[in-house]
């Protein structure tokens, strides 16, 4: 393999001084026509490709708005990301995707290497188990990115204290399970189990606050919640609605089940047809995010949808509005249901659908 191309060798091919290579490729110098022809001749002949390191830390560097979410194979994270892309490319800027898997020193590792590349946003996306060290840590992130010019923008993600300079961008999840919850109580349910949700996660618990609520609203004493938390996507789903089942040896004595995800949901009614129990005639079944599964699995899944990809959207516009104001921007997007076929009224209730 041959040694890397530098930019003297640039030079030395054009015929013109380093500095006179830096400008062009730079672009915000002026230079002569001449020169500049001479230098992108070399800068092809010799296939030279600039250190994105050193132009960055020059100011020339391509514009960049970085996202770092759990994973990538999630719809909900995917279509944030695509948002943001969308977003980013219609105001010339390139996007960069990185996954954390919830590890904390990789995403430090993450940001810091977005702050030395100078990116002007970065998006950490995603629910997270909210305690001091999150918020000392959110702090930590979004003062050292002001100070180097960019902007940390939360999507999805709890605040830190409010003169933190971050930008929040959040969907109403309280409100969504708030809504879907009171949907089934219509419909005549009142043993509604919610499973698949993670104790102690904000996701979760916003979603646990607004099913609650709904229940005490309408009516349903506190001890007949049916909680179940193991944790988000299908393995814990399935998992938690078999424990149930076996609990209750194949005959529960809820009626409607409130999934904490849409992979959830796809699990219970998997293992709801293992035990003979038919949805929506047996039981009612709800999920959360409406990701494509909903609209795809049999019976079509009743859900709440989450703006995910105008969440993408919303943080680069709000993002590159201009000079960020003092202290903390929040902002809040709303959810609303999907009604499907996976719910059926009870007999006798005036709520009850077909």
């Amino acid at each position: 393999m041959g040694e890397r191309v530098t930019i003297r060798d640039v030079a030395a091919r054009a015929g013109v001084s380093v500095a006179t290579v830096s400008r062009v490729l730079a672009g915000n110098y002026p230079t002569s026509t001449a020169s500049r022809a001479k230098v992108l001749r070399a800068v092809k002949d010799l296939d030279y490709v600039a250190n994105a390191h050193a132009r960055a830390l020059a100011g020339a560097g391509r514009k960049t708005i970085a996202v770092l979410m759990f994973e990538l194979v999630s719809s909900f994270y995917a279509h944030v990301a695509q948002g943001v892309e969308m977003e980013a490319a219609q105001r010339g800027r390139l996007t960069l995707v990185a996954s954390t898997n919830s590890d904390p020193a990789r995403e430090l590792a993450l940001v810091q290497m977005m702050r030395e590349q100078a990116a002007e946003a970065v998006v950490l996306v995603g629910g997270v188990i909210e305690d001091d060290e999150y918020r000392e840590r959110m702090a930590r992130y979004a003062e050292a990115l002001a100070a180097a010019g960019s902007r940390l923008i939360l999507c999805g993600r709890p605040a830190p204290a409010p003169d933190v300079p971050a930008l929040v961008v959040e969907y109403d999840n309280e409100a969504g399970a708030y809504a879907i919850t009171s949907h089934l109580l219509g419909a005549g349910h009142r043993k509604i189990a919610l499973i698949g949700y993670q104790p102690g996660h904000t996701t979760g618990e916003d979603r646990v606050a607004g099913y609650l609520r709904a229940l005490a609203d309408h009516g349903v004493p506190r001890e007949e919640a049916i909680l179940h938390g193991i944790g988000f996507g299908q393995n814990h789903g399935y998992e938690a609605i078999m424990d149930l089942l076996k609990k209750a040896d194949g005959k529960p004595d809820f009626t409607a089940v409130f999934a904490g995800d849409d992979r959830v949901a796809a699990a219970t009614m998997i293992a709801l047809r293992e035990y003979g129990l038919r949805v929506p005639e047996d039981i009612s079944v709800v999920g959360y995010n409406d990701d494509p599964v909903a609209a795809d699995i049999t019976p079509g899944l009743t859900t709440v949808h989450i703006p995910a990809e105008e969440m993408g959207r919303t943080a680069v516009r709000l993002a590159l509005a201009g000079a960020p104001r003092a202290g903390q921007e929040r902002h809040l997007l709303g959810t609303h249901i999907v009604i499907r076929e996976s719910v059926r009224g009870l007999r006798g209730s005036r709520g009850a659908t077909s």
